[in-house]
């Protein structure tokens, strides 16, 4: 348990109670902006090949391919410089506000590539506007995910974090099965021209009302206790609020290096494995497999329903056995399982490609779910926001360019089980995140005080606090006791040998 952050012993009275109906608002309004967030990635994933052809008709098919899922990447290289920018507020002015100003940004962006004239009509000026709205989700999306999370983990009782963390990306995977299932009902339910004409154009319209609800439930939820709570003793402090970094690079270099590398390793593995199942996918199966778009993308939208079932168990397992537990479960299940996942895949038959897709669910399903909860405990309140921003996303550039890296190579190399060695390289560095992660569940955050879900629960982890400080100085005091055995017996060497040698007398 993480120590209180003042000299003073911890009471009944630091444990913070939290309210259900709070937390209830709390979670469904980060869960909501997260399921917007994913709800353009599935349209976008799934209508990458129809973008390709109404942006880039001149190419050839598999250039179409690579410059659409190109559009889907670049926009991740801005991505760090939105965390720095929303990070910084966040961490100033509060997790609300930044949350607030996120989905609007994200829902109008999303709105306009939905206006955008084809080539054929304004010529260039079409994928230089697509690229243009793009951008603008990037810069938007460096804030959101890492703020809906330190969200959702600032208001979490410690004891159920996991499961309550867990829900932030059940929104990501119903956000994304929501757009996806809609592109695909779309296509079946239209001619071809059609949909190239004006069909997929639908889905990024609905950004509209999906981000009017996000805001307005965004607005209504109130400010993390953490954030509150460090607020109120900065303004005791005014020592403290004016030694507070504007932009905290190097504290959190200097201070929390293992904590950023952890970040970083997680984040990495996490969304290569995410963003090659549920946006790279489609298109993998269509274009370079061969199958028949709609029958592989309901087979994706099937998976990533039973996705849903499981994510909320990993995180309520999680806060019973640990975090580390699933993520080097996940990570060797990409690792040791990636090449025969996509062995069935490529099998082209229904059952094969099926389980082939569940493999690599099941994997990222054991990552993702802990994500929420662990990333958050990493760092301090007073840098979390900062911190936890810019660490993300800069593995999150990494991992952006999955689907076109993937792409390329595939092409390049005519060979179809690139994604799966890629996978590999992802999930090794998983395993080796997992080794340094010290488990956090059950725990307050880094350096803050812990949070109950009723006063019985708050007398229950005091109790645990204070066993733990026991617990820490016998330990101390064993490990005083060892160090003096081993003077001890190093001084009787040393007498030892001065007998036989006057000079060590």
């Amino acid at each position: 348990m993480s120590a209180h952050r003042n000299s003073k012993a911890l009471t009944i009275n630091d444990i913070t109670v939290i309210e259900d109906s709070k937390l209830k608002k709390a979670i469904t309004a980060a869960a909501l902006g997260n399921a917007m967030e994913w709800f353009d990635f599935g349209v976008y994933g799934f209508v990458a090949a129809t973008v390709g052809k109404v942006f880039f008709p001149d190419a050839s098919p598999a250039v179409q391919t690579v410059a659409a899922l190109a559009t889907f990447s670049v926009p991740f290289l801005v991505r760090p410089l939105g965390g720095l920018v929303f990070g910084v507020i966040g961490d100033k002015f509060g997790r609300q506000k930044v949350l607030s100003l996120t989905i609007v940004i994200m829902a109008i962006s999303t709105f306009c590539i939905g206006l955008i004239p084809s080539f054929a009509m304004i010529g260039l000026w079409a994928p230089i506007l697509l690229l243009i709205c793009k951008v603008v989700q990037g810069f938007s999306v460096g804030g959101e995910y890492t703020g809906a999370a330190i969200f959702v983990a600032e208001y979490s009782p410690d004891r159920r974090r996991g499961f309550l963390g867990s829900w932030l990306d059940f929104g990501s995977i119903a956000g994304f099965v929501l757009g996806a299932g809609l592109v695909v009902v779309l296509s079946a339910a239209m001619s071809e021209a059609n949909f190239i004409a004006w069909g997929w154009r639908f889905p990024f319209f609905l950004a509209a009302p999906l981000g009017l609800v996000g805001l307005y439930l965004r607005h209504a939820a109130e400010e993390t206790p953490a954030f509150t709570e460090r607020l109120r003793a900065e303004k005791e402090d005014k020592d403290a609020l004016r030694e507070r970094p504007m932009v905290p690079f190097m504290e959190i270099i200097r201070k929390h290096p293992r904590s950023l590398a952890i970040c970083i390793g997680m984040v990495l593995v996490t969304n290569v494995t995410y963003y090659m199942l549920l946006t790279y996918m489609p298109t993998y199966m269509a274009k370079t497999l061969g199958y028949s778009e709609d029958h592989g993308a309901l087979i994706i939208v099937a998976v990533m329903v039973g996705m849903l079932f499981v994510q909320p168990l990993v995180g309520f397992l999680s806060d019973r056995i640990g975090r580390r537990p699933f993520l080097a479960v996940g990570s060797a299940v990409v690792l040791l399982l990636s090449l025969p996942a996509f062995h069935l895949i490529a099998s082209g038959n229904t059952i094969g490609i099926f389980f082939g897709l569940l493999i690599l669910a099941v994997g990222l399903n054991c990552l993702v779910g802990i994500l929420a909860a662990t990333l958050p405990a990493l760092f301090p309140t007073r840098i979390r926001y900062s911190a936890l921003a810019m660490s993300f996303n800069i593995s999150i550039v990494v991992a952006g360019l999955t689907p076109t890296v993937t792409a390329w190579l595939v092409e390049a190399t005519d060979n179809i089980y690139m994604p799966a060695y890629y996978l590999m390289i992802a999930a090794t560095v998983g395993l080796i995140t997992t080794i340094f992660l010290r488990e956090t569940a059950n725990r307050p955050l880094y350096g803050d005080t812990p949070n109950a879900s009723n006063r019985k629960e708050a007398k229950a982890l005091l109790a645990e606090h204070y066993a733990y400080i026991e617990e820490s100085v016998e330990e101390i005091d064993d490990a005083i006791n060892d160090l003096k055995e081993q003077m001890d017996l190093l001084q009787k060497k040393r007498d030892n040998l001065g007998g036989q040698h006057p000079k060590l007398a």
